[in-house]
């Protein structure tokens, strides 16, 4: 029904929408038993809903672009989330002691438990959002990124705080502190090596999967769920264990897997990811419709909702101008804004507050009452300006096409040419350490990983010869149907099938061959798909057909040599 109406979708973000039916929704279920029969568990939430997502994230993430700018979003998760935990807590704790807020029954320890739950950026609210909005790449993954890998870091403060409120708080030392500290770095690298332990343990089964496609989906699943389940068992960070085995394996396993278990993969992907958000946010919606749960405390929703934003802007001012010291492309204003108002909150504060102790932390009601408000702030408020702001701010958008065979060639010189030169100056950058690990994995890892005949099938050029007799075929097929035969491929007087002429004006909307537009100059041919596609609505072919004179002159030779 949403995409129905075109209109409320261009302007309404779907999880909003969500949010707002589930609120109807949970208003019915309430009216109707007076009981809150429904709510969304941290179980649930942690074990079924959210592996889908972040697997979904992991295993389609641009890798490129995500291990080029890996330095500053590892600055914006780590240091951004324990600057907006910490300035929060510690805030909301000062103003505490002023009094505005009443009488609470906390201490610091508390507010600080609260300030790192509610930091967490949820990469599920950030991607349902950001997805509709296509700003470009560059700020896509590091805002993305950012939501992704900054999850772990919350957890892992969460549960620091948390043991601290346990223990009390005349018993937290020097000694826990660093205790804590080691087991942030513990929990982190821990999980992500747990990830890329099962990424290859995976690239390796599909390797021996060629008889048995059938059930190739299955391991690509099966084996991801299992990196989350066993770094939750280690008490290590499952989100990033998940999200490191789909970057890592996917390379190995696409090229292992055939055609039709690629698809699959792809589509069983999306659909989970896209239901587990649907219902995360239809439930955030139902489990607000609860009584018993709220504590309303209006200094304290305010001042929590004036401290996320103002301190999420601080924050990231200050990062940015630190990486723009360092950074080639370099984060504008523009950039900052939307990255600032991209802060995101959902369904991980939900889940950790709900996780709270009554017991240990004794206004928990009031912090679940805040997260929810905030959750609704952030996802519905923002999520409904966020692309007004972007068009006025005239962000740059994101172009969704395949690069052109002569920007990759280019692509490709340049990496060459900046490996060198950072070679020769003696710097270690980007471009080396890809250099260096794209030859390691030519010699070594690609040998073990992938199949022979997937390491054959990568080449560049064997690809392009093969989409261009897909096409062919096809549009042979689409003629056929225009005539109602295929009689005429064979039919005498076209002695040879390639040189049959689509060019005369026809009533059909069916493509020109893309056999007729190779051959339509007798000297060198285009092999770019992307410019035959552009080709049939404007001529740029000079500067194409003579960049892939080469190519064209080996990949004809070999067909009419085996014709016999």
């Amino acid at each position: 029904v949403f995409h129905l109406s075109h209109k409320v979708t261009r302007v309404v973000p779907e999880s909003a929408l969500l949010i707002v039916l589930g609120v109807f929704l949970g208003g019915i279920v309430w009216a109707a038993d007076h009981i809150a029969s429904f709510a969304l568990t941290p179980t649930v939430f942690f074990f079924y809903l959210l592996p889908p997502i972040v697997l979904d994230a992991g295993y389609f993430m641009p890798n490129r672009l995500f291990f080029g700018n890996l330095g500053s979003i590892l600055l914006y998760a780590v240091i951004g989330t324990v600057w907006n935990a910490a300035t929060t807590g510690l805030s909301l704790y000062g103003v505490y002691w002023t009094g505005i807020m009443g009488n609470l029954n906390t201490g610091l320890l508390d507010f600080l438990l609260f300030g790192s739950l509610i930091a967490a950026v949820d990469p599920v609210a950030v991607l349902a959002v950001f997805e509709e909005v296509h700003v470009n790449e560059v700020l896509f993954i590091i805002v993305f990124g950012e939501s992704l890998l900054n999850d772990a870091v919350t957890v892992v403060l969460y549960n620091v705080f948390e043991s601290f409120v346990t223990i009390g708080p005349e018993n937290v030392t020097g000694i826990e502190c660093v205790k804590g500290i080691v087991s942030f770095f513990v929990v982190s690298l821990g999980g992500t090596l747990v990830g890329i332990f099962f990424a290859f343990l995976l690239s390796l089964v599909s390797r021996f999967t060629k008889h048995v496609r059938i059930i190739e989906p299955g391991f690509v699943f099966i084996i991801s769920y299992l990196s989350y389940l066993t770094a939750e068992m280690l008490s290590l960070s499952p989100i990033l264990a998940i999200t490191f085995c789909g970057i890592c394996c996917q390379k190995y396993v696409k090229a292992n897997i055939s055609e039709q278990s690629s698809t699959t993969v792809r589509y069983t992907m999306k659909m989970m990811a896209s239901g587990a958000e649907t219902i995360i946010f239809m439930f955030l919606g139902i489990s607000a419709v609860n009584p018993k749960i709220w504590t309303w405390n209006t200094a304290f929703i305010l001042l929590t909702l004036v401290f996320i934003s103002v301190y999420r802007v601080i924050g990231v001012v200050l990062q940015t101008w630190i990486l723009n010291h360092y950074r080639m492309v370099q984060l504008e204003i523009i950039d900052q804004v939307v990255m600032s108002y991209g802060g995101l909150r959902g369904a991980v504060a939900f889940a950790l507050v709900a996780l709270l102790d009554e017991t240990k932390v004794k206004e928990k009601n009031l912090f679940v009452s805040t997260t929810i408000i905030v959750v609704f702030f952030t996802v519905i408020f923002q999520g409904l300006t966020i692309k007004p702001l972007v068009q006025w701010l005239k962000v740059k958008k994101t172009e969704h096409r395949e690069p052109k065979l002569n920007e990759k060639l280019h692509g490709r010189a340049f990496d060459h040419i900046l490996s060198a030169i950072e070679d020769i100056s003696g710097q270690i950058g980007h471009n080396y350490l890809r250099d260096k690990w794209s030859n390691f994995d030519r010699k070594f890892l690609s040998k073990v990983l992938m199949r022979r005949s997937a390491q054959k099938s990568r080449d560049q050029i064997l690809n392009v010869f093969h989409e261009l007799n897909l096409k062919d075929a096809i549009s042979y097929v689409a003629e056929g149907e225009r005539r109602g035969s295929l009689a005429f491929i064979r039919s005498p007087s076209t002695d040879n099938m390639v040189n049959v002429d689509f060019s005369t004006p026809r009533p059909s909307t069916v493509e020109s061959s893309v056999s007729y537009l190779l051959r339509e100059k007798a000297g060198p041919v285009c092999l770019d798909m992307q410019a035959l596609e552009q080709r049939r609505k404007s001529i740029r072919d000079t500067e194409d057909t003579v960049a892939h004179h080469t190519l064209q002159q080996y990949l004809y030779k070999p067909r009419q040599e085996v014709r016999a």
